[in-house]
């Protein structure tokens, strides 16, 4: 009989313990795939006394050392997450010439280059399907499936947790902070959601993404990166009223030789493929000149999805075809700067309720070559000191996103404005 594929796990939280059940609840199934049994040498967890979600027969392990030093390894499968020590430890583990499958988008948003590097030369395989995506698959078809096709956009809605407090915002007219607490009751969220709704999450993913796309490294921090705290109730109802959702999305486009990146806000079209994703779900769209648009779409986060990912890998590397294992050609590439960004945009104002406002902010918007699409006057407010106010919704023409926000800042320093409540993107 064969030897059996040695696995050892780093991490045994959300996603270990899926990987876990997934490796022995099919273990027959896996080693009819593979062509011989696969084995969980040992596991790496911070505490070994603390109850688990699945029963192992296996040691636990708190010195990374007894796995990466452990010749009947043959796999090692990091579902620690965050930078450190993770980065580290795949770096070693390539170093002592072992495969590496990960689900660790901040590593390889940021370290990819340098990690694939690596495993080059120590001629051992990465695979980090579930970086993107959850259980969609979205790595192997860039890397494998798409490779016949210029790629000319990615865009997507990458981030469950801020999917789903959009969705809520809209269905059940939730404020933020109420979704966001449903979310985590629900465990979409994190107790500290900084990293979703701040868009660093999604700008992690989209810095994958593109760096696959378009044949050349993409560092998050070169990614515009709004996240949603701002987005209100009244964005939500205003956008519907218009014929839009707000989704949260990540765009990489090739635009004239370079390539733009951004995360933001969004207004999208109802009838669109986009809007019709909700809650925790994901979808990514891309445009080739081969296939025309192709639209990925499922379950983007959760236990479930991610191991359904690290185990696909597994079963790649395990039958040597080891789809995660090639280095996307690099050329260069210049980035777009978001201030060239061609858009159309949702401008929504409180200002003082009084003749000539109107035509004071036309004006402003005006001088810098911005054209106004639709201009509506919301129900009147009062301000301070029983101040009448009105606020205002505007939409505009395609701009630039340079005379947008200098416009912007020119209308917050004008005493008729009170508040510019929101500056929102519109995709076509």
């Amino acid at each position: 009989m064969s030897r059996p594929l040695g696995v050892g796990l780093l991490g045994l939280g959300t996603v270990g313990t899926g990987v876990a059940r997934v490796l022995l609840g099919k273990r027959d199934a896996l080693e009819r795939r593979i062509g011989r049994p696969v084995q969980i040498t040992s596991v790496l967890v911070r505490d070994p006394s603390k109850p688990r979600g699945v029963s192992l027969e296996v040691p636990l392990v708190t010195d990374a050392r007894a796995i990466l030093d452990d010749p009947a390894v043959d796999i090692v499968v990091e579902v620690i997450g965050g930078e450190e020590p993770a980065r580290t430890l795949i770096l070693e583990a390539i170093e002592r010439g072992k495969h590496v499958v990960t689900a660790n988008k901040e590593v390889m948003a940021k370290h990819g280059p340098a990690i694939l590097a690596a495993a080059a030369a120590r001629s051992v395989s990465v695979a980090y399907e579930a970086s993107v995506g959850g259980g969609i698959p979205l790595i192997g078809p860039f890397q494998l499936d798409l490779a016949a096709n210029e790629i000319t956009s990615v865009v997507g809605i990458v981030n469950g947790t801020t999917n789903y407090i959009l969705t809520r915002m809209t269905e059940s007219g939730a404020s933020f902070a109420d979704a966001l607490r449903e979310a985590q009751e629900l465990g979409y969220a994190e107790p500290d959601p900084t990293n979703d709704v701040e868009a660093w999450d999604a700008a992690y993913k989209l810095a994958i993404l593109a760096s696959l796309a378009f044949g050349a490294p993409v560092m998050p921090e070169q990614v515009w990166r709004e996240g949603i705290t701002q987005v209100s109730q009244r964005d939500i109802l205003y956008a519907a009223e218009l014929g839009y959702r707000i989704k949260l999305l990540a765009i990489a486009r090739l635009v004239n030789g370079q390539v733009e990146t951004r995360v933001h806000p969004s207004l999208v079209h109802q009838g669109s493929m986009l809007a019709s994703v909700d809650g925790s779900f994901n979808a990514v769209q891309v445009e080739g000149d081969l296939i025309g648009s192709a639209l990925f779409y499922g379950r983007g986060a959760g236990s479930e999805p991610t191991a359904s990912a690290v185990v696909a890998d597994l079963i790649a590397l395990g039958t040597s075809a080891a789809r995660g294992s090639r280095q996307a050609a690099r050329h260069a590439v210049e980035l777009r700067a978001m201030s060239q960004l061609q858009s159309r945009y949702f401008l929504r104002l409180l200002t003082l309720d009084r003749p000539g406002v109107m035509a004071a902010i036309a004006t402003v918007l005006g001088d810098r070559g911005i054209s106004l699409a639709s201009v509506v006057q919301k129900e009147s407010v009062v301000l301070g000191d029983d101040v009448p106010g009105a606020e205002i919704v505007l939409t505009t023409h395609v701009a630039s996103e340079a005379a947008v926000q200098d416009a912007i800042a020119t209308l917050r320093h004008m005493p008729v404005v009170k508040t510019v409540g929101s500056l929102l993107r519109v995709h076509e």
